[in-house]
């Protein structure tokens, strides 16, 4: 009873927390994942490795930034975009 209600929300906010990461830097794991098939497969990966350090940095500017709910409609313009 209780204790299956206190795992599930506990799974439950790993869960919210993994989504939110992977938001932040879901195109930099990406990228990653790219660099090491190129590479696996015996092609240069120096090019999709350059886009994950890309990527990087854009996750990196995007949590540094300060996000209110009045910011909260300018992000979602600025991907439909």
């Amino acid at each position: 009873g209780q204790g299956m209600t206190e795992y599930i929300i506990i799974v439950a906010l790993i869960a919210i927390a993994a989504i939110g990461v992977f938001g932040l830097f879901g195109n930099t794991i990406r990228a990653q994942v790219a660099t090491m098939s190129q590479e696996l497969g015996g092609n240069d990966g120096t090019q999709a490795s350059n886009r994950a350090a890309n990527e990087g940095n854009r996750a990196q500017a995007e949590g540094v930034r300060g996000k209110t709910l009045q910011t909260y409609g300018d992000n979602n313009a600025a991907k439909s975009q």
